[in-house]
């Protein structure tokens, strides 16, 4: 089979499935493994797919962004297992900011450390840090419908007024060229602010964010240290040529 029927092919299954495994895209080509990897190396650099851990998937639109309520149902164990280790990286006496976002919201119950304070832009976080009776600085700013954040001016003012030890960051795109990204600008701003007033940065992505790059930039990937879940060997040297990295599985 010659390369750009490969090609079509490979992206005419993506197009049906969203995601399609190595192995899939073997049969279905009649071709070998190394051959199907340097296909999908090709049409990653020419943007088409991205390739996920053992396959590859479709690219993501650049302001595309899912509501709390339909990210709070995906990739939850995921989630979990990077929030847990992102939890066992405070220490007693951190002063941390914590983002808003699914996975940073997972990580509240999994906090131990002693005399912590957070300041968060989350709004569904404050439930889970009264509970935890943690004292919690909320910022002001407008509410963003799909993401409950605060953001715009009002938090970028009050947010100017802290620094930290620690901050945990969320992000919709991590990818090698373009860093860290989310849709909104806005956001982006906050974000980016956090991790500029924080000793230390830590963006927490589970492995569908990699390889993707949205709308508004947050940060070039050596400005934190990345923890996912998940990564191909060859990814996992890239990423580790450009940045601290930890992948932790459980």
């Amino acid at each position: 089979m010659l390369t750009a029927e490969r090609h079509r092919l490979i992206l005419e299954l993506l197009a049906e499935k969203e995601v399609v495994k190595l192995q899939e895209l073997v049969e279905a080509t009649a071709s070998s493994e190394s051959t199907i990897r340097r296909d999908l190396s090709q049409l990653e650099k020419e943007k088409k797919l991205k390739r996920v851990h053992g396959g590859a998937a479709l690219l993501q639109q650049k302001r595309e962004e899912l509501s709390v309520l339909e990210k709070s149902t995906k990739n939850m164990k995921e989630k979990q297992i990077i929030a847990k280790y992102a939890a066992s990286l405070v220490r007693d006496g951190d002063c941390i900011y914590l983002d808003a976002g699914t996975t940073t919201l997972q990580m509240i119950p999994f906090l131990e450390a002693k005399d912590i304070v957070v300041v968060t832009n989350g709004i569904m976080h404050l439930e889970a840090l009264l509970e935890k009776e943690i004292p919690t600085y909320l910022l002001g700013g407008m509410v963003k419908k799909k993401t409950k954040a605060l953001i715009g001016r009002g938090a970028i003012s009050a947010l100017e007024s802290y620094s930290f030890d620690k901050c945990f960051i969320g992000a919709n795109g991590v990818h090698i060229d373009y860093g860290y990204t989310t849709p909104d600008p806005e956001e982006a701003m906050v974000k980016s602010l956090a991790m500029k007033l924080s000793r230390q940065a830590y963006i927490l992505a589970d492995h569908t964010k990699m390889n993707e790059s949205t709308f508004a930039k947050i940060a070039d990937l050596e400005e934190a240290t990345l923890i996912t879940d998940e990564l191909d060997e060859e990814l996992l040297t890239q990423y580790e040529s450009k940045t601290a990295i930890e992948v932790v599985t459980k």
